[in-house]
């Protein structure tokens, strides 16, 4: 991990990275939507509303995802005090956020229209929106601190008991009755009809792309910043 603490080695990588995970989730974004929107057929019982799961799943992973990679950011703060590691989970915390309000708002349209309610207040929906609140308070504590690049190990701290949250999001709609369906993709399979699923795969994958893209952009900024910063330290002192 150690290899990437360098700030200008990181950068080397992240500049030509960036935009081939832009522009290439960005497509597989758009031919996913495009075969879920026009190739594939409605579902027997919900319809057309089904096609909001292209959208919807991959937010949802995404959401879980990002507090899931900013847990393992903050625990190697904490623990190898990797450079980059509270970078990272800054960097990480917004977009998290933004993709956990899309599964939320989405979540709601689709239940609107296949359960004939906006908001059920269930154990899925419920601690989904819990995690919105996490992201809020993450970025709340890592903008209150003094720490201009990284966060501090209170906000690490707080990234980790946040992660408690993510096998109850998981398990949820297994340990309690609710509106939601169960799982739906398991390791063992799914039970979503092959003709109506292959669509998911490109847009989860072109939105994971974009969300990482995203990451290394908001990466790149914050060290721009910190560098824009002591260059200028330096000249008041001179």
């Amino acid at each position: 991990m150690h290899a990437f603490a360098n700030p200008a080695r990181f950068l080397s990588l992240a500049r030509p990275l960036t935009p081939w995970l832009l522009w290439l989730g960005a497509l597989l974004s758009a031919y996913g939507f495009y075969a879920g929107l026009f190739l594939t057929p409605p579902d027997y019982l919900q319809g057309e509303s089904v096609r909001i799961m292209y959208v919807h799943v991959p937010a949802a992973w995404l959401g879980m995802g990002g507090w899931t990679g900013l847990a393992v950011a903050s625990l190697t703060q904490l623990v190898w005090r990797h450079p980059l590691a509270g970078v990272a989970a800054r960097a990480i915390a917004a977009p998290g956020a933004l993709f956990t309000a899309i599964c939320l708002v989405t979540g709601s349209i689709w239940g609107s229209r296949t359960w004939g309610t906006w908001w059920q207040w269930d154990g899925r929906m419920t601690s989904m929106l819990v995690l919105l609140f996490l992201y809020f308070g993450y970025i709340a504590l890592a903008n209150a601190g003094d720490e201009k690049v990284g966060v501090s190990k209170a906000t690490a701290i707080f990234g980790l008991i946040g992660a408690v949250n993510l096998p109850i999001i998981n398990r949820s709609v297994v340990w309690w009755n609710s509106l939601h369906q169960g799982p739906s993709i398991t390791l063992r399979g799914s039970t979503i009809a092959p003709e109506i699923l292959w669509p998911l795969a490109f847009t989860t994958l072109g939105f994971t792309l974009m969300f990482a893209a995203i990451v290394l952009m908001r990466m790149r900024t914050v060290l721009a910043t910190a560098k824009v910063e002591a260059r200028l330290r330096r000249l008041a002192g001179a």
